[in-house]
C-alpha cells in the first residue's frame, strides 16, 4: 500500500488548498498556523515527528485542530499518532484522510472517530491525479465537525 495517483495533491492544489481557504475565510475561526510534517520511512522516526507536531500544535494553545494528510497505508502510523497526541492534550481534533473502501486506518486509537474520509471514488484507487484530494465540501465538513467538537468541549468547562 502507498500513495497512488488519486490521493496525490498537485502543486496547484497546495497553492489553492481548499482547507486553508475555507478555514481562513471563516469568521468564527482564528487560523493560528499550519504545521507541515513529512512521512519518514522508519517507525521510530514516524512517532518522533508526529509527536513533535502534536507538541507544537499544543504549544499554540488552540481551541481545536484540523488535520489533513495526502497519504494512506504506511502514512497512517504517523498521522494517527499525531491525531492521538493532540487529542490526549484535550484539544478537539478532526481531520481529513483517504480511507477508501477499506474503511479503516492501518493503526487505531480512540481519537480517530472524528476523522472524515475524502474518498470520492468507488474502490481504493483510481488513476486520476488528485481525484481524492481535499475539496471545498470536505473542508466545510471538517470545519463544521470542529466547531461542533469545540462547542461540546466548551460546555464541559
Amino acid at each position: 500500500m502507498g500513495i497512488g495517483p488519486s490521493t496525490k495533491e498537485t502543486s496547484l492544489h497546495h497553492f489553492r488548498d481548499p482547507l486553508l481557504s475555507v478555514v481562513s475565510a471563516d469568521d468564527d475561526l482564528d487560523l493560528m498556523g499550519i504545521i507541515l510534517v513529512g512521512t519518514p520511512d522508519v517507525s521510530e522516526d514516524k512517532l518522533r515527528v508526529s509527536t513533535r507536531a502534536a507538541v507544537m500544535a499544543a504549544a499554540m494553545r488552540p481551541d481545536g485542530v484540523i488535520t489533513s494528510t495526502d497519504g494512506w497505508g504506511n502514512s497512517d502510523v504517523d498521522y494517527c499518532n499525531m491525531v492521538e497526541q493532540v487529542g490526549r492534550q484535550g484539544i478537539p481534533v478532526t481531520g481529513l484522510h483517504f480511507t477508501g473502501t477499506c474503511g479503516r486506518f492501518v493503526v487505531s486509537n480512540d481519537f480517530l472517530g472524528n476523522i472524515l474520509d475524502m474518498n470520492k471514488g468507488v474502490g481504493t484507487e483510481t488513476s486520476r491525479v488528485g481525484e481524492n484530494a481535499v475539496n471545498e465540501i470536505d473542508a466545510r465538513k471538517a470545519v463544521a465537525r470542529l466547531k461542533l467538537m469545540m462547542r461540546k468541549t466548551e460546555k464541559k468547562k
